[in-house]
């Protein structure tokens, strides 16, 4: 049933990345962005089974990101995608601070207490590689993506070619933040044949999430050319 929650999630992400835009027009965007990123850095703990390969849950949320800068490099420009690239990394830095100071408080000594405060500590708190490799993979792949839009909306104009510029950007920015998290976070603590089978894995899943967006970038700009969005 994994394979069938997980596609679920897929559509649940982008219509509510939609019914945002709908509703709140081009802030809608800014908002999922946090949301993608808080979301991913706290599902990523857990570890499924898809597709018969281990991995982690948080690589459709995280994933959506790219979708919804996809949508306002698109729709807004550069310098509206670039914005929403620094309000996901702020949110990352807040939620990484305030939950780790959080955590420096003592509970009280009932059962219930300490186990919420063990199980929060479990998810928030901090390790310092995986911390820098969240940040550092987030801003990289972000900013490629931004870049590499632009970059092919140039060579491959027209509302036709979307799809194009869409893939391109997004599936080489997915592997980028795949390899990148993956050699800061975990390399020296697993072999080199499993380093490449995280990034692999990683990365088809998130290649599934970037081929499948596409009509959702379309679906976006007839929204935005038909003012339908706030």
């Amino acid at each position: 049933m994994n394979e069938l929650f997980w596609l679920a999630m897929l559509l649940a992400n982008f219509l509510l990345i939609l019914l945002a835009y709908r509703i709140f027009g081009k802030m809608g965007l800014f908002i999922w962005v946090p949301i993608a990123a808080i979301i991913a850095n706290i599902q990523v703990i857990q570890g499924v089974e898809l597709f018969g390969f281990a991995a982690t849950l948080g690589n459709i949320v995280y994933a959506s990101s790219f979708l919804v800068t996809d949508i306002l490099s698109e729709n807004y420009g550069k310098k509206e995608a670039n914005k929403a690239i620094w309000i996901g990394f702020f949110s990352l830095v807040a939620m990484t601070l305030l939950m780790n100071l959080a955590l420096l408080f003592e509970p009280l000594q009932d059962d219930f207490s300490r186990s919420v405060h063990e199980s929060t500590a479990n998810i928030f708190s901090f390790m310092p590689r995986i911390v820098i490799a969240s940040f550092l993979a987030y801003l990289v792949s972000q900013k490629h993506d931004i870049w590499a839009y632009h970059l092919w909306k140039k060579r491959f104009k027209g509302r036709k070619n979307i799809w194009l510029r869409n893939n391109l950007s997004t599936m080489v920015s997915q592997l980028i933040d795949s390899v990148i998290f993956t050699l800061i976070a975990f390399l020296g603590a697993y072999e080199t044949n499993v380093l490449i089978e995280i990034v692999l894995t990683t990365y088809v899943l998130k290649w599934i999430v970037a081929a499948a967006d596409t009509p959702f970038v379309y679906i976006a700009n007839r929204m935005q050319h038909k003012n339908v969005v706030k």
